[in-house]
């Protein structure tokens, strides 16, 4: 998995596996749409208490999966802290949560233009 953030786009592309088993498919939101950026340290935590999810699901290690309602996606795994953000204009997909070595920068490269402002996390 690879996340891209361009000055027009997030993107979360995901490997072949991670779409199969996951149930999805590549996510590209328009930054801005994006908002309520922040990190996750504990990533897993918050995966594991969404609720009902589809998808592959190893809790307590990994996650690449939704929620029923399908409005937030997880690929996240233990001990790599996450970039979670809130999305807009992208059907019923409401969070995107994805485990990244870094979370940080991407979080602040994102709170710098989009209209995520900085949050506790």
């Amino acid at each position: 998995m690879q996340v891209v953030v361009t000055d027009e786009l997030v993107e979360v592309r995901l490997s072949w596996w991670q779409k199969a088993l996951g149930l999805m498919r590549n996510i590209t939101v328009a930054r801005t749409d994006v908002s309520e950026v922040e990190v996750e340290p504990d990533a897993l935590r918050v995966a594991m208490g969404a609720g009902i999810k589809v998808g592959l699901r190893l809790p307590w290690l990994y996650y690449v999966a939704r929620t029923i309602r399908l409005d937030q996606v997880f690929v996240v795994r233990r001990h790599v802290p996450a970039l979670s953000f809130r999305v807009a204009n992208h059907g019923a997909l409401q969070r995107v949560v994805v485990s990244t070595a870094e979370a940080d920068a991407l979080a602040e490269r994102l709170r710098a233009t989009a209209g995520g402002a900085p949050t506790a996390g």
